[in-house]
């Protein structure tokens, strides 16, 4: 990391570099996660088409603390039971330049625990 960079520029880079080996399909779309300071949100896109097939965030749930682990949770299990729902079971997880730990590594947990195959 450069002196003057920010983190996030550095995840941005990161997830620049992931994107060019990674692509979500009609059949397994890409599950992407984005988390802020206050939320976390999730969609399945597929890439060929750029169409956001299901999507969930701790704002869509009305969640009054959407940065914590529990919100992370809730958002992974509903993303699951919508992807589940419009009948898509594989995805490829798109951790979008952030470490799996913590609130991504939950949001992936509880979409497998789901039904989602990852």
């Amino acid at each position: 990391m450069i002196k003057n960079e920010s983190r996030n520029v550095v995840r941005e880079r990161r997830h620049i570099r992931v994107r060019a080996k990674i692509s979500g399909t009609a059949a397994r779309p890409r599950l992407s996660v984005y988390r802020s300071n206050a939320h976390i949100s999730a969609q399945l896109i597929d890439d060929v088409k750029g169409v956001t097939l299901v999507a969930s965030s701790s704002v869509a749930l009305k969640l009054k603390n959407g940065g914590n682990k529990a919100a992370a949770t809730l958002v992974g299990a509903d993303i699951g039971a919508k992807a589940l729902a419009a009948g898509i079971k594989e995805v490829v997880f798109d951790r979008s330049g952030y470490i799996y730990h913590g609130r991504v590594q939950l949001l992936a947990e509880a979409a497998r625990k789901a039904g989602l195959v990852f």
